[in-house]
């Protein structure tokens, strides 16, 4: 059988194959490869496996322990706070893996398939997830004639869902249909470093109201010891925030270059 001497023509490949490398000089009778692309751009620097992994530990270890809390003691007679605790830290587990999951890429394919992964677990699951547990402890206070946002936790929560929602905006708007929220494309790129930027400043205020929570509401002594509340909402968040903190790319926001 004859070995063909010349690569195929355009019109017979993928347009998407294409598309979606970079523009490089290519030696006669020789077409770039993805495998060849992706052995020339590392997606991680040295230590970021190790933080993402610390990271998603800690947020698992954050919403298991705290379901279990809930689970064991007794949650039909909270009513409608014993959704509260799961769902707000479900929503952090989801948030810190959809940061964590966009963070590394340099590549388009990955920035894509990071992109969606980002969207499903933050918009589409995690903020359901927050919102609904932020108005299930509205609601119990609403049945027991209790005042509203009398604690730094309340405060610090409902100053953090109505910066969810300026996020949501902000991120959306600069890449759904090509950023026509904003004036097409190019402003809509532009603005995405202040969405990334933002986010980094509201994360940790998450991790601080789930640390007040859960660490010095009424419902954290009640129901557990000094040592398992340390651990999971002082030192966890604080696992959660360093693992996501230690892969940021400060030049990807141009702060620095």
């Amino acid at each position: 059988m004859q070995v063909p001497t010349t690569p195929p023509s355009l019109e017979e490949s993928d347009p998407l194959d294409y598309e979606l490398l970079p523009t490089q000089s290519v030696e006669p009778n020789q077409f770039p490869t993805e495998m060849a692309y992706d052995s020339q751009v590392k997606e991680n620097r040295e230590g970021d496996v190790v933080s993402r992994q610390a990271a998603l530990i800690a947020a698992s270890m954050l919403m298991v322990v705290t379901w279990a809390i809930v689970l064991t003691n007794s949650p039909t007679t909270a009513g409608w706070f014993a959704l509260h605790p799961p769902l707000q830290t479900l929503a952090v587990f989801l948030f810190t893996f959809g940061i964590i999951t966009l963070q590394p890429t340099n590549q388009p394919k990955t920035k894509a398939a990071g992109l969606v992964r980002h969207q499903v677990a933050i918009l589409f699951v995690g903020v359901p997830a927050i919102l609904l547990g932020t108005i299930a402890v509205s609601y119990n206070k609403w049945l027991r004639d209790a005042d509203h946002f009398t604690t730094w936790h309340g405060t610090t929560g409902i100053i953090c869902m109505i910066w969810i929602v300026f996020q949501i905006v902000l991120g959306a708007g600069s890449v759904w249909f090509d950023g026509a929220l904003f004036g097409g494309r190019a402003k809509g790129k532009a603005l995405w470093k202040y969405h990334r930027m933002s986010g980094y400043i509201l994360f940790p205020l998450l991790l601080f109201t789930i640390h007040l929570g859960g660490g010095w509401s009424n419902w954290g002594p009640k129901y557990s010891n000094w040592m398992v509340r340390f651990l999971t909402y002082t030192v966890a968040p604080g696992i959660i925030l360093a693992g996501v903190y230690g892969r940021v790319r400060l030049f990807k926001m141009q702060l620095t270059r």
